[in-house]
């Protein structure tokens, strides 16, 4: 049983695989940069929330 299920996905693995094609360097740029603008924008986000958590008890 457990080889036949293991069979079936790494078929679907497979035909994943073969669909798939490699990124321009066009498109991997875009996705970098969209990537990285996104990872500012939670850390910006995070520190801002630190922020808010240890200066306005203080001023209270």
């Amino acid at each position: 049983m457990q080889f036949e299920d293991l069979s079936k996905k790494l078929q679907v693995y497979i035909r994943i695989l073969k669909l798939a094609k490699r990124p321009t360097r066009d498109e991997f740029s875009k996705i970098s940069k969209i990537a990285g603008a996104a990872m500012a924008l939670v850390g910006f986000i995070g520190f801002f929330i630190y922020l808010l958590m240890t200066v306005l008890p203080e001023a209270l």
